[in-house]
């Protein structure tokens, strides 16, 4: 194996959070990102011409090793006792609201949602799915919230364009006038990732 995609390889088995192609790039040697973007591919390959369980993935705006579904069966049994707890209803209302209206502040999210948010808001930062941007400049200089890199780890995404349209989730869900604009549960429109259901990011071993 070329010296340098190997090391694109050990960069990617050792780090617990994606790496974007820019960092690898500087970190192995190359002229540019799209080297390293190559260097992944080149693996990918090789791990699916040799029946590998595991895979290299673009997630989060970097790259990160995972394991297959198909294995997911034995993962659980061997992390069992540590399986993640899903988000509640009032926390997944939040985290949508959040996602497609940050920066939003807490006021907003209680007056669309109805209800008081802080419960859910300190769930979601507990979590590090959402993360204070700032403050507005309105009267008492409210904080703004707004999602992380942990919030597109979390339900597998690259970046914040890879959400569903408003418009789309109208057609599945329906529209709904009592929210501005309507937003849908994440948990109908991006399940949290189970093992069941998606590849987990894990070190090969």
């Amino acid at each position: 194996m070329n010296n340098q995609i190997g090391t694109v390889e050990a960069l990617l088995f050792a780090s617990d959070a994606p790496l974007p192609a820019e960092r690898l790039a500087e970190l192995v040697g190359f002229s540019s990102k799209e080297e390293a973007e190559q260097a992944a591919s080149e693996l990918n390959l090789k791990y699916e011409q040799n029946g590998s369980s595991f895979r290299i993935r673009e997630i989060a705006g970097g790259y990160q090793m995972y394991t297959l579904p198909e294995f997911s069966d034995w993962i659980e049994a061997m992390y069992a006792k540590v399986r993640k707890q899903r988000l509640s209803k009032a926390a997944l209302e939040t985290l949508s609201l959040i996602a497609y209206k940050q920066p939003v502040t807490r006021v907003e999210i209680d007056l669309i949602r109805g209800v008081q948010s802080d419960a859910a808001l300190k769930t979601l930062l507990e979590r590090e799915l959402v993360t204070i941007t700032g403050r507005a400049q309105t009267v008492g200089r409210p904080l703004l919230y707004g999602t992380t890199d942990q919030f597109l780890i979390h339900f597998g995404l690259n970046d914040l364009s890879e959400l569903p349209k408003l418009k789309e989730l109208e057609t599945v869900v329906g529209p709904a006038p009592e929210l501005e604009p309507a937003v849908a549960s994440l948990e109908i429109i991006l399940p949290i990732p189970t093992l069941e259901t998606e590849p987990t990011l894990t070190n090969p071993g």
